[in-house]
């Protein structure tokens, strides 16, 4: 019972795992076949009875006509029973296929339609015998007369067909019906895969078109109207409200997206008047103080250069959220990259910078931002890695790219945060400066602006952590410089 009810269960499963259409048009066969077996199975009951109805009244009819027509007479003078007329017994069997005996009282056979005729009960067994191995035998008494017409005595004609040939005949019918539901069942199937695929088609239609706002993200896509006031052109008229919504919630969120980046760059703007006024006063105070005043003053200036270097960061990325970018030369990223080790080398500590630059790698930049990204990724490194170890940029020119890569030999980078250092405001365990975490997330955004890219790859030695961004050649060149020392 369980492994039925568990055959039940898969088959259900494997039901609902099929497409509607095939669902569809396969429940409208099954009760299409339903339809036809019950009408068959009616039909062939029917015409099965028929069949033995009629072949039984043929066997009738064929013992009633042979007892009228089969006479015999008894010679009393030479002892001896004789035929008196009527059909041959052969001639008669011949065109039915049928048995034909004669018998007395007892069963004996006194005549036959042919020698071999198979035994048949007497008369004692009947008037009917439906079915004696394979035969439906009738018997009908026949009188025997003498010379005079008087009665002398009584015998018997023995009528029998074989019950196979309304087998086979009901069987013909049978297959006949069999072969009709299997036909109706695979046309139903047909049919109902063929109505299917036409009522799926407007559903297909907005499939294709959702999968292709999907992929675009264009919500303005018009959304076609079925002719017919059904459930698919309520489906059609839902995901047309449904995309305008969206639209008008995107155009409201960009619009405050605008806002916000307007904002940022607006307030990191004015702050760098202020700052800039804070940062020369201190700087003048702490040169007048000392003591604790002017540990105090110390502390605060750094905490405004801190102030500066995030005011900065946060307009160059409302800048570069906005889109606008500024103006592009051809600039020696070789030259950056000296400029930049230069400036870190005060506080480098117990770090070992080295340069690797080839002369005349140009790109089409800015090249502040270019020195901002590249003293970025080099702080990055010395923040990260401890005293002693080394910290090494290298710039080359290779395809048609200028690839700079920034390499350090420290405890390197979890898989787990691989995806994340480029997020905005994210701080690794090992960070040992304080930074914004605005750090990596302001290279991106320059290399972008750059159409370039930037990568965390695989060490070359297999330690630490190294990052290569890559940008196009550019097309313009500049008078090589010497790459300082």
């Amino acid at each position: 019972m369980a492994s039925v009810h568990n055959a039940v269960a898969r088959a259900a499963a494997t039901y609902r795992r099929l497409p509607i259409g095939w669902r569809l048009a396969g429940g409208s066969a099954a009760l299409t076949g339903f339809i036809l077996l019950g009408f068959a199975i009616i039909v062939g009951v029917l015409t099965t009875q028929r069949i033995q109805t009629e072949f039984n009244n043929r066997v009738t009819r064929g013992a009633d006509d042979l007892a009228q027509k089969v006479q015999y007479r008894f010679d009393l003078n030479r002892d001896k029973l004789k035929r008196d007329g009527g059909p041959s017994l052969s001639d008669y069997a011949a065109p039915d296929n049928a048995v034909i005996r004669v018998v007395d009282g007892a069963g004996d056979a006194i005549d036959a339609s042919s020698p071999d005729a198979p035994y048949l009960p007497g008369p004692a067994f009947g008037r009917i015998i439906p079915d004696y191995r394979g035969y439906r035998v009738e018997t009908r008494p026949v009188p025997v007369r003498l010379a005079d017409g008087t009665p002398y005595a009584r015998l018997y004609v023995q009528y029998a067909r074989r019950l196979s040939d309304t087998k086979a005949t009901a069987r013909r019918v049978q297959v006949l019906l069999g072969l009709g539901v299997l036909g109706g069942t695979a046309l139903a199937l047909l049919a109902g895969l063929a109505t299917a695929r036409r009522a799926m088609a407007p559903i297909t239609e907005l499939t294709e078109i959702a999968r292709r706002i999907e992929r675009t993200r264009d919500t303005t896509v018009q959304i076609p109207r079925p002719e017919a006031d059904d459930e698919v052109a309520e489906l059609a008229n839902t995901l047309e409200g449904m995309l305008g919504a969206l639209d008008n919630a995107r155009g409201e969120t960009e619009a405050a997206l605008t806002r916000q980046r307007e904002f940022v760059a607006d307030a990191s703007h004015e702050l760098r008047t202020p700052l800039t006024s804070v940062l020369a006063n201190l700087e003048l105070l702490e040169e007048v103080t000392e003591g604790e005043s002017r540990e105090a003053v110390t502390s605060a200036l750094r905490s405004s250069r801190r102030m500066r270097r995030l005011v900065a960061d946060l307009l160059l990325l409302a800048r570069a959220d906005s889109g606008r970018v500024a103006r592009h030369e051809p600039i020696d990223l070789s030259l950056v990259v000296a400029e930049a080790a230069g400036e870190l080398e005060p506080v480098a500590g117990d770090h070992a910078l080295r340069v690797q630059a080839e002369p005349g790698a140009v790109v089409d930049g800015a090249r502040d931002e270019l020195h901002r990204l590249v003293l970025n990724l080099m702080e990055n490194a010395l923040r990260h890695t401890d005293p002693g170890t080394a910290v090494e940029a290298s710039v080359q020119y290779r395809d048609g790219e200028i690839v700079l890569a920034v390499e350090d030999d420290g405890p390197g980078i979890a898989p787990e945060l691989v995806d994340k250092v480029f997020e905005r405001f994210f701080r690794g365990a090992s960070d040992r400066g304080g930074s914004s975490g605005l750090g990596l997330s302001i290279v991106r955004a320059v290399a972008q602006s750059h159409a370039g890219t930037v990568n965390l790859e695989e060490p070359l030695d297999g330690r630490g952590a190294r990052f290569v961004v890559r940008f196009p050649a550019a097309t313009r060149a500049v008078r090589p410089e010497p790459v300082p020392s």
